[in-house]
């Protein structure tokens, strides 16, 4: 059972089709898209942003943080039929070879998880003990999963804040200079496209990032205890039908083929 990962192009699409939209509506309005971009506006923003992200977490944890990024970036596939067929295979392998037969079929699995928790059972580990080592470790995964969620909502706050220092900054160089009117429009323009680009990163980066990365914690928490389920099953000596029944509970009744 092989799981490669792949691109997820909706966190590549999404960002690209809304600055299209921003872009798109402000020459409509008849202005140029380009007076938007402001590279010392888009480093304060960002570079503060990181700077108080690294204030609030540790060193170690805040290095973290490009991996925790890649990872809105990357789809893994998770279909439970394919884990459901794993275990209903291993079923019937057990039911007719024995646990020691499993130690063939590890060799072909690439889950870490599904490998330990086959292991475990091959071990003759009982069914107690297996349980809370398996869910343990879910619970642990998860605990990993939240630090870096945190912290990107830390970072969706901390942008729009940093936007708005950046635009009092560029107010008070505005208000230094009162001397010359005919430059004081497009002064206060740039002093305010802070602000955007703290919202930008904090509604369009951040937040969203955020949110992607606890639906694939709880959607990956779902498929191990789909898992733990399967090889408690298996555990008991049931039936590879049975085992299917068992794992196909945790599903809705349209993406059951046990009715």
């Amino acid at each position: 059972m092989k799981q490669s990962p792949t691109t997820d192009f909706s966190t590549i699409l999404g960002p690209c089709l809304a600055i299209f939209a921003i872009a798109l509506a402000v020459n409509l309005e008849n202005e140029n898209p380009i007076s938007l971009l402001n590279l010392p506006s888009l480093i304060l923003v960002l570079g503060g942003t990181i700077g108080a992200t690294m204030v609030a977490y540790p060193f170690k944890t805040f290095l973290l943080l490009p991996n925790i990024i890649w990872q809105g970036f990357k789809s893994i596939n998770s279909e439970p039929h394919k884990h459901i067929k794993l275990m209903m295979r291993l079923a019937d392998r057990i039911r007719k070879d024995g646990p020691l037969a499993l130690e063939d079929e590890i060799k072909y699995i690439d889950d870490t998880f599904t490998k330990n928790a086959i292991s475990l059972l091959i071990d003759g580990f009982p069914p107690e003990q297996l349980l809370h080592i398996l869910e343990n470790d879910t619970a642990m995964t998860s605990q990993r999963h939240y630090i870096g969620i945190d912290m990107l909502n830390k970072m969706a706050s901390f942008s729009p804040a940093m936007g708005m220092i950046g635009t009092v900054i560029g107010l008070i160089g505005v208000m230094s200079n009162l001397s010359d009117p005919s430059q004081l429009g497009p002064s206060v323009a740039v002093a305010f496209l802070t602000t955007l680009y703290g919202a930008l990163l904090s509604n369009l980066v951040f937040s969203p990032l955020s949110n992607k990365l606890n639906h694939k914690s709880a959607e990956e928490s779902f498929i191990r205890e789909l898992i733990i389920e399967g090889i408690l099953a298996i555990q008991e000596s049931e039936n590879p039908r049975i085992v299917q029944q068992k794992m196909e509970s945790f599903l809705s009744p349209k993406q059951r083929t046990v009715q």
